[in-house]
């Protein structure tokens, strides 16, 4: 079995490096499974030195001009080799025993998928009742949040992968989509839960209160219509790092 790893990156010098080494840890630390891998990251038109760092580190790099996260992951897709593939954000910590988990699942031959639950430190009370919220309701649905997404990758690109109409939630649609495909042909989709993926706290350390709550008011309120707009989604494309 052979394993893609596919991080999506835009200025992400200062997280890109530990990122990398957690994934090469992570790895090692699963060697007995036998798989073999690679890492790809996805130069998103960065302006900083993330491509630079990424090389640095052993990771192959393929540049994607436009700067919408979908095509990033598509971009990382296509060049990937994989039999599987596992898109992690650049803000990520991945550990050993998520790691196991995803080769225990492909081992078993049940599921088209996976993604994980995550862990956040350093939260304020009202993102800790977010993140339960969302927690539960990724569990309760299958709703892969786009931190980790592990699939099949011939099943991937046989559902279309990423729609690149969306610049966000794009995660959750190819959830849907994984599930359905494995749904008539008796596979799952599921939340791994045992080993939480530790994700960056950093959008609530850049932005305010009030600027969390506009924006999801405006997804709630204009789903279609805020998904399908850059200029709608600043929290994922301002740049604030």
């Amino acid at each position: 079995m052979h394993v893609s790893i596919i991080i999506p990156a835009f200025n992400e010098e200062r997280l890109i490096g530990q990122c990398l080494q957690s994934v090469a840890d992570a790895m090692a630390a699963n060697q007995s499974y036998g798989y073999s891998h690679e890492v790809i990251v996805v130069d998103n038109n960065s302006t900083d030195d993330t491509a630079c760092l990424a090389k640095q580190a052993g990771a192959r790099v393929v540049f994607e001009p436009i700067n919408q996260i979908a095509r990033a992951r598509a971009a990382g897709a296509a060049a990937a080799t994989g039999d599987w593939f596992i898109f992690l954000d650049a803000d990520c910590l991945l550990n050993a025993g998520l790691v196991g988990d995803i080769f225990s699942l492909i081992e078993q031959g049940e599921h088209v998928g996976a993604g994980s639950t995550l862990y956040m430190p350093n939260l304020p009370w009202w993102m800790v009742v977010l993140l339960r919220i969302w927690t539960a309701l990724s569990v309760k649905f299958s709703w892969a949040a786009g931190a980790l997404i592990a699939c099949d990758a011939a099943v991937f690109r046989e559902v279309g992968g990423f729609n690149q109409a969306l610049y966000a939630a794009e995660e959750v649609d190819l959830s849907q989509k994984l599930k359905k495909w494995g749904r008539a042909r008796k596979l799952g989709f599921t939340i791994l839960t045992d080993h939480p993926l530790e994700t960056s706290p950093r959008k609530v350390q850049l932005y305010s209160s009030w600027e969390i709550a506009g924006q999801f008011l405006r997804l709630i309120l204009h789903p279609f219509r805020t998904l399908q707009s850059k200029e709608r989604l600043s929290m994922w494309y301002d740049g604030r790092r």
